[in-house]
């Protein structure tokens, strides 16, 4: 079965000499739930935009990322096809990357410029299809009733709820969330993992996750890659991430990470949502 991701001897330096990814050598498979861990500068978020083809490798290295066995990039070069392999990659970023003064609804729609003529993106003009698609993936993330206001009008939680439907609007393979929770309070934090853990369950996509938070990639993901300094320090299942081994593993930066850990028992995951039925009049109003 094809890996949903593979990459191999990925390094990474920046132009002020900072050896920001090293020798990073990964492999996740198809439907997987997988947290990337580490204290802030450990490279997490610098690895997930070299996934989606977002930042080049080093020039003539040995390097290559493969999602769903298709080139994203090689030897420090972006494969000429990638705007086919983005197509199939769903990136959730910490500050949400919404269009402020548009709908909701609109935002979503983004998700489906890749396979929609530009000229009709460029005019807004969705078909009623496409609006019903935009409108149930608002539903399945528990918003649809916000789909007519402006971005800017949503809290942070919502915001974030909406650019996860974007991803399920574009039909993405490999989800990968950059740090969603950072900025979010507790409440909207749960909602969102939750989210993200359904749709791993229910739509069999592979969901990789950069946290801050040790106990929330216990919490939800099975497997966690736990980066320091830009290596791999453990790759291997979230249940023996003790906080002994942690501070064996990071030191005096194990604090860093371990300082949100909840003493409680995880909560159970929410149930899936019912998604609410659009007739054609409510989809055409939209």
């Amino acid at each position: 079965m094809t890996a949903a991701l593979h990459i191999h001897q990925l390094n990474k330096h920046f132009a002020n000499g900072k050896h920001a990814l090293r020798d990073i050598n990964l492999t996740v498979q198809s439907g997987e739930m997988v947290a990337l861990i580490g204290a802030s500068g450990s490279g997490k978020s610098t690895l997930l935009r070299h996934v989606a083809g977002l930042v080049v490798a080093d020039a003539a290295s040995d390097s290559l990322i493969e999602v769903d066995g298709r080139c994203v990039q090689q030897g420090g070069r972006i494969h000429s096809d990638i705007r086919k392999v983005r197509s199939q990659v769903g990136f959730v970023f910490q500050q949400f990357n919404l269009v402020d003064r548009l709908p909701v609804l609109m935002n979503v729609l983004v998700g489906l410029l890749h396979r929609t003529p530009r000229w009709r993106g460029w005019l807004r003009m969705f078909k009623p299809h496409e609006r019903a698609l935009a409108l149930e993936a608002l539903g399945r993330v528990g918003i649809a009733e916000c789909h007519a206001q402006r971005a800017s009008t949503l809290s942070g939680g919502q915001q974030q709820r909406a650019a996860i439907a974007r991803t399920l609007v574009q039909g993405a393979k490999v989800v990968l969330a950059d740090e969603p929770i950072a900025s979010l309070d507790p409440e909207s934090s749960r909602k969102v993992m939750d989210i993200l853990a359904r749709i791993n369950r229910e739509d069999r996509c592979t969901v990789i996750v950069s946290l801050h938070q040790v106990d929330v990639a216990i919490k939800y993901c099975p497997r966690v890659v736990a980066l320091h300094h830009g290596q791999v320090v453990y790759d291997g299942p979230s249940a023996a991430l003790t906080p002994a081994l942690l501070r064996s593993l990071y030191g005096v930066h194990a604090d860093e990470i371990l300082s949100d850990a909840a003493a409680s028992p995880a909560a159970p995951v929410a149930a899936p949502m019912p998604a609410p039925h659009w007739s054609p009049a409510m989809v055409q109003a939209a």
